[in-house]
């Protein structure tokens, strides 16, 4: 094998690892050899040998001595150090927690993450049931209000190949979400946010919009939810799309000078 074979092979496993451990999701359920496999794409072998490895280096860790693994410390650490250096988050999380406490809701800040979204931050109020997410979660772009924000306010020529993506891997639902985005990018068309109710998580809903930030004039989301039953949607879109709209022009002003790069 020569130098550059060997680098080759290298970059493979990195990338490899990493698809493993973006593979542990919002819900924050252990999960098997088998799930992996599922949510990767990866071999069965492959896996087998990635988690073996990633317990060695303290980034995944067996629960209950048994065949599903969870996050460890070292996976957390990488994300702890991302934030801490991160300028975004110390700016915006003052801002998002007054938005959190005055309606009573969750609050995150999101990029995309392949065809995901990833929360880089989150608040809450201390009166809500917190949907099971936080910092480093990651949501379906298709079926979350989140996602649609972020897909409709990409130029055309980006958001075409995505959708198609998103459509053929939905498989028998692919209409059902092609008529779900309709609806929410009408909805942005219209009043500037969209939403997703019962989607992504039962009982819970968000409401979300784009914003352009920083120097790179870095494309983001800013949603915000609550998981509650028979929600007046109605009521809830009149209390909280003032406020996030709000929410939304205070943090690119703030962060107009901010290296926004993800």
């Amino acid at each position: 094998m020569t130098a550059t074979d060997e680098q080759r092979s290298i970059t493979l496993t990195v990338e490899r690892g990493l698809e493993v451990l973006r593979a542990f999701r919002a819900a924050r359920a252990p999960l098997s050899n088998a799930e992996l496999v599922r949510r990767t794409g990866l071999p069965k072998a492959t896996v087998s040998r990635l988690t073996t490895t990633l317990i060695s280096v303290g980034y995944l860790r067996r629960v209950g001595g048994g065949r599903q693994f969870e996050l460890s410390a070292g996976a957390l650490s990488i994300g702890h150090a991302y934030l801490e250096a991160n300028p975004v988050t110390r700016i915006v999380n003052p801002i998002m927690q007054r938005l959190a406490d005055k309606l009573d809701l969750s609050v995150a800040l999101a990029i995309p993450h392949h065809v995901d979204m990833l929360y880089i931050a989150w608040r809450a109020s201390v009166k809500i049931a917190t949907l099971r997410l936080g910092v480093g979660s990651l949501l379906p772009m298709e079926s979350t209000a989140v996602g649609r924000a972020y897909l409709y306010a990409l130029p055309e020529s980006e958001r075409e190949p995505l959708v198609a993506a998103l459509l053929e891997a939905a498989g028998d639902q692919a209409d059902a979400v092609r008529k779900n985005l309709d609806t929410a990018f009408d909805d942005l068309r219209h009043s500037g946010v969209c939403m997703a109710v019962g989607e992504y998580q039962r009982n819970a809903y968000g409401i979300a919009l784009p914003l352009v930030v920083g120097q790179s004039r870095t494309l983001m989301t800013l949603n915000c939810g609550a998981v509650e039953l028979a929600p007046d949607m109605t009521a809830i879109r009149k209390r909280v799309i003032p406020e996030l709209k709000s929410a939304a022009v205070t943090l690119t002003d703030l962060l107009a000078d901010v290296d926004c790069t993800p």
